[in-house]
């Protein structure tokens, strides 16, 4: 009997103390994660993220620098009509915030401001040209949305020039 209860007695003991230490291990980690994915990393993923994504679709509308070519012409006149903006401007006015605003989110500077255009842009083009890719709209609003709400970030232009509270 003796032997058995030792025996329960050193399970039950290391069973307690794996429980204890897991807990242990788990706020460790837990607050260690919290330190280093800060505000300030997290919004300069986000900056960055959604920069390269609304970037990248700019430099499908041109060649060279900025010269646009007619086949942006030609999907602002068929796929991308928009019901109230003729589409030489619809042309012109995505296709240089697409390419204005990633550069001023990767600068963190005027932050707000280039998130909000963004998303109006993703708005615009989640009602009137692709409804159905809702995912991957709510997927950019969800990248925009902070940096509205917070701004760039400290690791920023804003920052540095003290032009917008942020977060740490």
């Amino acid at each position: 009997m003796q032997h058995s209860q030792s025996r329960e007695a050193r399970v039950s003991f290391p069973a307690r103390a794996t429980r204890g230490g897991a807990a242990a291990l788990r706020a460790a980690v837990t607050e260690r994660l919290s330190r280093v994915l800060s505000p300030a990393l997290l919004l300069l993923v986000a900056r960055f993220g959604i920069a390269a994504t609304f970037f990248l679709s700019g430099r499908t509308k041109v060649t060279g620098l900025l010269t646009i070519k007619a086949s942006t012409y030609a999907l602002f006149s068929s796929e991308y009509a928009l019901p109230l903006i003729p589409p030489e401007i619809a042309a012109h006015l995505a296709t240089y915030a697409e390419h204005l605003c990633p550069i001023l989110l990767v600068l963190g500077l005027f932050t707000r401001f280039a998130a909000l255009v963004l998303l109006g842009m993703t708005a615009v083009i989640e009602i009137f040209v692709y409804p159905d890719a809702w995912p991957t709209h709510l997927t950019w609003a969800g990248l925009l949305l902070p940096l509205i709400a917070h701004g760039a970030g400290k690791w920023s232009l804003d920052h540095l020039l003290g032009r917008s509270r942020t977060a740490d």
